[in-house]
């Protein structure tokens, strides 16, 4: 990403400087560089973040490090009662964070609430950690007065490198479990949308969490880089492009470090003749535009199988038409901007090319204007008719308010279009035949499955699944994968003379 890049004296006074939160303190970074933090509906600066450098993490991990041993001891009962303390604090602070989120993302009030919301929920699981954190035994497993048991201890320290898509949830995918399990953690919240988590670690340092359990630092790839080959980091969590995820991936692991990088998707909503359009419909429009179509569980396309398909188009670009763009606190507002005008130039660049490559354009969001906000990063609803499987459009995540509808004959072809793909995050179908539902969610090789749900996002207790291209390591985040991710099983075998 091209930025500009300022020194500290450049910093200007009236804008919220984002620091790094480090063995209990907020502390300046040693680096003298900040970028600007962007509100993308106005294209105005909110604030600074610093591009914290090599000597900034380690400074985290020394932190983390010297606070690992007594926080291991601390009882798993003890530990949860701090999970419980924050989660208090950040339903007292929900609205609070969701506009932050809106400043500095773009999206709607509501779809930020909804993404803080699912956050907390993790913190509220990670907080049944006695019962999670369990292992399992046999008396005389072994032999005849020999028992043998399995026993799960924390590692370390650990790290979590987090997308621009959701400042606020992603972060609670991991950090929560680590700590929970007796791990101390370093955050690194994307660039671009820092601001979120300084307010959420406010929230972290009034819960009372002992200094250096949970650290916050900000920057770019410096930063990343730093995390990724720091000999005392036990484990690295992503999100973000597959391409990136490939990066953080190979990197981590050649440093021995456990990983798991969640990358790209490009997710499939299959119709059947058969299903019902009033309810189908706004859950594709919500699937395909919401947060402006800026997440991994995005619909981005549509396969409608047989006659469905032309009542389906006209019923989606009316549906897609009567969005409202604009400024996410602004009442009434359906969508907001794309995160950046580098993601926007992006996104018409692969609207321009879907139309050289012959695909229909129903509905054309490259000359949107929202009057109010003249200099946002807006791009309109786009959705494109007639793709075929080999077109960029069906290829490649575009990660913006754009769809393509690919019509189908079969179930069978469908399915065989899908995992064709390199990626394998979500899909889903809409139908009223279980037979159909079955066949698609046994046959189709995606790590989420939707029946008709247009955004199949588990809940916090479930893994959030991926393949292929989707998904770089084993264990995911969220539940008991996430667990099983910061801990490592001991089998001890006892007999007693």
């Amino acid at each position: 990403m091209v930025v500009e890049v300022r020194t500290a004296k450049e910093t200007d006074a009236g804008l919220e400087r984002a620091l790094n939160y480090v063995g209990g303190r907020w502390v300046e970074p040693t680096t003298d560089q900040w970028i600007d933090v962007i509100d993308p509906a106005t294209a105005r600066p909110i604030g600074r973040v610093p591009l914290s450098t090599p000597r900034d993490v380690d400074q985290a991990v020394q932190a983390a490090k010297a606070a690992f041993p007594a926080w291991r001891e601390t009882p798993p009962l003890q530990r949860a009662r701090y999970m419980f303390r924050l989660k208090e604090l950040l339903e007292a602070h929900l609205d609070d964070i969701a506009r932050q989120v809106v400043l500095e993302h773009g999206k709607t009030l509501e779809d930020a609430r909804g993404s803080v919301r699912r956050g907390i929920e993790n913190v509220e699981v990670a907080a049944g950690i006695p019962s999670l954190m369990m292992g399992y035994g046999l008396e005389d497993g072994a032999a005849r007065g020999i028992d043998e048991e399995v026993v799960k201890q924390p590692l370390g320290v650990f790290a979590a490198i987090c997308p621009f898509n959701f400042p606020a949830m992603v972060p609670f995918w991991f950090w929560p479990y680590a700590v929970a399990c007796g791990n101390t953690f370093i955050v690194k919240p994307s660039e671009q949308v820092p601001l979120t988590q300084q307010r959420i670690f406010e929230l972290v340092e009034q819960a009372g969490f002992p200094p250096g359990v949970i650290n916050l630092v900000n920057g770019a790839k410096e930063t990343v880089d730093a995390l990724l080959a720091h000999p005392d980091i036990k484990g690295i969590s992503f999100v973000g492009s597959t391409a990136v995820a490939k990066y953080v991936y190979s990197t981590a692991a050649a440093h021995g470090k456990r990983v798991q990088a969640q990358g790209g998707a490009k997710n499939v909503l299959v119709v059947m003749p058969d299903a019902d359009l009033d309810q189908a419909v706004p859950n594709i429009i919500g699937s395909c535009f919401g947060s402006a179509g800026q997440r991994c569980l995005a619909g981005s396309l549509v396969m409608p199988v047989g006659d469905i398909h032309r009542p389906l188009v006209e019923r989606m670009v009316e549906a897609a038409r009567a969005l409202k763009l604009g400024f996410g606190l602004d009442e009434g507002v359906d969508m907001g901007p794309v995160i950046s005008d580098r993601a926007r130039r992006r996104i018409l660049a692969a609207i321009d090319q879907g139309v050289q490559e012959g695909a229909t354009l129903l509905l054309d969001g490259r000359t949107v204007r929202v009057p109010d906000y003249p200099d946002g990063y807006f791009v309109g609803p786009t959705i494109f008719d007639n793709v075929s499987p080999e077109m960029r459009l069906a290829q490649e995540e575009i990660f913006g308010p754009v769809v393509g509808i690919i019509p189908v004959k079969t179930l069978d072809e469908a399915i065989q279009l899908i995992n064709r793909s390199p990626y394998g995050n979500a899909a889903s179908i809409f139908t009223a035949q279980g037979r159909a539902a079955r066949q698609f969610r046994y046959q189709v090789e995606c790590g989420n499955i939707g029946i008709n749900v247009g955004v199949a996002a588990p809940m916090a207790y479930f893994p959030f699944g991926g393949y292929k291209q989707s998904f770089f390591g084993t264990l995911h985040g969220q539940g008991r994968d996430a667990i099983e991710f910061f801990t490592e099983r001991k089998v001890v075998i006892t007999r007693w003379w």
